[in-house]
């Protein structure tokens, strides 16, 4: 009896292939995935983060207002001494709260843990295909 077309050896490669797509769909549907559960939690983070940062900058907002207006009051006399050493204080707080934003925004790195799987799976690819990266 003769193989039939679609079978043996061209069957097992075709077998073999189809598997292989299969597993890469796979991992990359999961890669999908992964990203999609970050961007939502990054989300939901920055809304929340947002929501009391409005909320905080309001009641010192205000705070500061009757503040100035308490001292103002207090020492009229000297109220242009009192307006600039108040507008200079808020100057140089809100430039050090600033350049604190910066560096505090700076060390976290969006999607890590999606960027680690992704480079983990380049790797065993890589060394599955025997084209892994030689150590120099």
């Amino acid at each position: 009896m003769s193989p039939t077309p679609g079978t043996g050896e061209a069957g097992g490669l075709f077998a073999a292939l189809r598997n292989t797509a299969t597993t890469l769909v796979a991992t990359a549907r999961t890669r999908v995935e992964l990203a999609g559960n970050e961007l939502e939690i990054e989300r939901l983070r920055l809304v929340r983060a947002l929501i009391f940062g409005i909320a905080a900058l309001f009641c010192f907002g205000v705070g500061a207002l009757l503040l100035i207006g308490l001292v103002l009051v207090l020492h009229w006399e000297s109220r242009v001494f009192v307006l600039s050493s108040f507008g200079i204080g808020f100057l140089v707080s809100g430039a050090l709260l600033y350049l604190g934003m910066k560096r505090a925004n700076g060390r976290r790195q969006a999607f890590a843990a999606t960027i680690a799987e992704l480079e983990e799976d380049l790797r065993q690819l890589r060394a599955a295909t025997g084209h892994a990266k030689s150590p120099d």
